[in-house]
């Protein structure tokens, strides 16, 4: 009630009257800001709850970090703003695209925060079939450009896969085209992955069921397929449109199963067809390629075993033939035997003489051993080398007596060899020595020449105050100092005084000519 009152009040303003110059009417009530906002967004709500707008998608920079997408709607004369919340977004069908012509249905509202108006989004769709071929198009040379539809980038198909996967409706007539054509031609084992084919959700369900079946695994409780079917009826572009959205196309692109696409008819083209390893006409024709004909492998199969079976026949034929045209060529057993039995017979003989030979020769050289044997009896060479044993240690006995005389006789000599260089090493230490001392005492008598003592002995001395410093100058020794003179023979203690003033310079040059004077060296000229 307290609405429709201030709704109600606002209206009746536009009927005021001023009363002279720019003053308003006393009766006026007075509102706030927020109060006028609010007034103007549910008029405005309640008049335009629900339109269909049609204009040209601008300023589009993609969803925004919350999964809202803002941009513009505008035509030659107007622009409307537009929001699409994020739930929204996410399923709709047409997503925006700059430059887009669409037909946007949703509520128009206000921001009170901008003192603007906004169209809240809830489906948006191209504005016509030339707005979805110039999107198609320009999807369709987006991806190119990724490299997506290479031929490169196509498998063959297996010749005879064990499990079909198919992606389609469960209750449409084209799952059952494809299971009667399956049947009639080999049959398999076939999963169905159920999507919706037409609609908003379709991209999403439809590139879900291709990953579904690329993630099961090998070997699992579910037989992963060995090729996939992705079928659909035909139908209009925009009943088609599903198959043109670039999810299904990525889907289909990262696919590692085989895929065949069989969407509508054969006149009908959609993006995931350029991508998909095998474009078949229809989705019986889909059934067709996935698998061969039974009958016609059995057929081909029977041919082929009988030729190879004819094959075999032949090729035995033909060596019977070879076989008995090279034993005919052949000359007979004994004739090539005769040699070899001639050689044999020979090598025979030959082996009986030399066996004979080579035992009378052992024969021979056994005889001469016993003989030389008999003559060379063991214990007459045992007793040989026992006397040969005794000379030699005869002889090493007497070589030990002279080795230690001549033994003696070297030591000797060594000896006084030895005392000789004990005494040149003893003179040659002492001279050594001699001249390091001698050395010694140059530095010794260097070092006193320059020591201060010198200094001292010639009448020189040293003062030093109380804390043992040297006295360098005047300054350094206040009246009342105690000072420490050390001469030659010993300190002196000593206490600093009155300074007493230098004596005048005299001038040089007077000094030097009385020098001059007193000496008698006379004059040069």
């Amino acid at each position: 009630m307290k609405q429709e009152a201030k709704r109600e009040h606002i209206s009746s303003m536009s009927d005021l009257t001023e009363i002279g110059g720019d003053t308003p009417q006393t009766n006026t009530p007075e509102i706030s800001v927020s109060e006028l906002a609010n007034a103007l967004k549910q008029t405005i709500e309640d008049r335009f709850g629900r339109v269909r707008v049609r204009g040209e998608i601008s300023n589009y920079r993609g969803p925004h970090a919350s999964g809202h997408a803002y941009f513009c709607l505008k035509d030659q004369n107007a622009r409307l703003d537009a929001v699409i919340w994020r739930s929204t977004f996410l399923r709709l069908r047409t997503r925006p695209q700059e430059g887009l012509e669409v037909v946007a249905t949703g509520r128009v509202t206000t921001f009170p925060g901008k003192s603007s108006y906004q169209i809240i989004i809830e489906s948006l769709e191209p504005a016509g079939v030339g707005a979805l071929m110039a999107l198609l198009d320009a999807r369709r040379k987006a991806l190119a450009a990724e490299g997506l539809f290479d031929e490169a980038r196509k498998r063959p198909l297996p010749f005879l896969p064990r499990v079909v996967g198919v992606v389609t409706s469960p209750t449409g007539a084209v799952i059952r085209d494809i299971l009667h054509r399956l049947n009639d031609r080999f049959p398999r084992h076939v999963l169905v992955w159920p999507v919706r084919v037409q609609g908003e959700s379709c991209a999403e369900e439809v590139a879900a069921g291709i990953r579904g079946f690329n993630a099961l695994p090998a070997g699992g409780a579910i037989p992963r397929p060995d090729v996939l079917i992705v079928a659909r009826g035909g139908g209009s572009l925009e009943d088609l449109w599903g198959f043109n959205e670039e999810v299904v196309v990525r889907a289909a692109a990262e696919s590692a199963i085989p895929l065949i696409s069989a969407i509508g008819h054969e006149t009908d083209t959609t993006l995931i067809d350029f991508v998909a390893d095998l474009r078949a006409p229809t989705p019986t024709g889909a059934a067709e390629k996935a698998v061969p004909v039974r009958v016609e492998l059995f057929e081909h199969l029977a041919i082929r075993t009988s030729r190879l079976e004819g094959a075999r026949r032949r090729a035995m034929e033909q060596r019977r033939v070879q076989l008995s045209t090279y034993a005919r060529l052949l000359p007979p057993g004994d004739a090539l035997l005769a040699n070899p039995r001639q050689r044999l017979d020979r090598a025979a003989e030959r082996l009986r003489t030399g066996a004979r030979a080579a035992r009378d020769g052992r024969r021979l050289r056994l005889s001469r051993a016993a003989t030389l044997l008999a003559r060379h009896s063991p214990q007459a060479e045992l007793a040989r080398v026992r006397e040969q044993l005794r000379g030699l240690g005869a002889r090493l006995r007497q070589g030990y007596r002279a080795r230690r005389v001549l033994a003696g006789q070297e030591n000797a000599a060594a000896r006084q060899r030895l005392a000789g260089a004990a005494q040149r090493l003893d003179r040659a230490v002492a001279g050594l020595i001699g001249g390091h001392q001698d050395r010694i005492d140059r530095l010794a008598r260097l070092q006193e020449s320059l020591s201060h003592r010198s200094a001292l002995a010639r009448g020189f001395a040293l003062v030093h105050d109380d804390s043992g410093a040297l006295v360098r100058s005047v300054a350094q020794a206040p009246p009342g100092t105690g000072l420490d003179i050390e001469i030659a023979d010993g300190r002196i203690p000593a206490r600093a005084g009155i300074a007493i003033p230098d004596p005048p310079a005299r001038p040089r040059l007077r000094r030097r000519l009385r020098r001059a004077d007193s000496d008698d060296q006379g004059s040069l000229f």
